[in-house]
């Protein structure tokens, strides 16, 4: 990248993962989180940036000059108020492009979102309209302009579930389920960063049994591009 990578929720359990693997491949990379001395400590060269998406008068420094944005922000589970969806995810994301489009340099743009947020019924959809709020901060990264991918785990774990591997199944239309590890899901965004073939392409990641995949073009090849906006049920 001709630029720093900023990873908004670096100081958490993916974001970390994420910016362990962009320095390991030798990137510029700012940890950009409301507590960034928080959690596990950064590789040496990492810079740390304090800076919360809730409030986007915060961002503008942390994302100056950036030529890449991965957004891993926990969401909150409150029906209103600071610590929920619609703010933490939904509005964070809104303040991150903006900011973005002020101050970086039109950057490339991951977001971690989650499976089901098609699946209004779902229980999830309880925790302050969580799944709603997670699809609508998606559309907001699809209709931003920039060059984008959206990641959508499965159930988050430590090690891919029991009996899985270490191997990935990319999957779209939200229609499937399963585990997939943090280390797959933070490789999953640092591969779709240099890969144009993951450009305005939204899927599912799980890990299935195997070995962890080499190359990952293959995987982003077989994806289909997102539809306009306009044209989705």
């Amino acid at each position: 990248m001709h630029g720093p990578i900023a990873v908004i929720g670096g100081a958490g359990r993916l974001g970390a993962l994420v910016t362990s693997r962009l320095a390991e491949a030798g990137e510029r990379v700012r940890v950009v989180s409301r507590h960034p001395e928080r959690g596990t400590p950064p590789p040496p060269g990492v810079e740390p940036w304090q800076a919360d998406v809730r409030y986007a008068d915060t961002l503008g420094p942390a994302l100056r000059g950036c030529a890449a944005v991965v957004f891993s922000v926990e969401p909150g589970t409150a029906d209103s108020g600071p610590d929920s969806p619609e703010t933490t995810v939904y509005s964070g994301v809104r303040n991150v492009l903006t900011a973005a489009a002020e101050y970086a340099q039109r950057p490339r743009f991951v977001l971690v979102s989650q499976i089901f947020v098609t699946r209004r019924e779902h229980p999830m959809n309880a925790y302050g309209r969580l799944l709603d709020w997670r699809l609508r901060g998606e559309d907001a990264v699809r209709d931003s302009g920039l060059a984008y991918t959206v990641v959508r785990p499965g159930w988050l774990t430590d090690d891919g579930g029991a009996g899985a591997g270490a191997g990935v199944r990319l999957e779209q239309g939200d229609r499937g389920d399963g585990w997939v590890s943090r280390a797959s899901v933070a490789e999953a965004c640092v591969r779709a960063l240099g890969s144009p073939a993951a450009t305005r392409r939204t899927f599912e990641v799980y890990n299935e049994p195997g070995p962890a995949p080499a190359d990952w073009e293959p995987l982003f090849r077989a994806l289909a591009p997102d539809p306009l906006l306009a044209l989705r049920p």
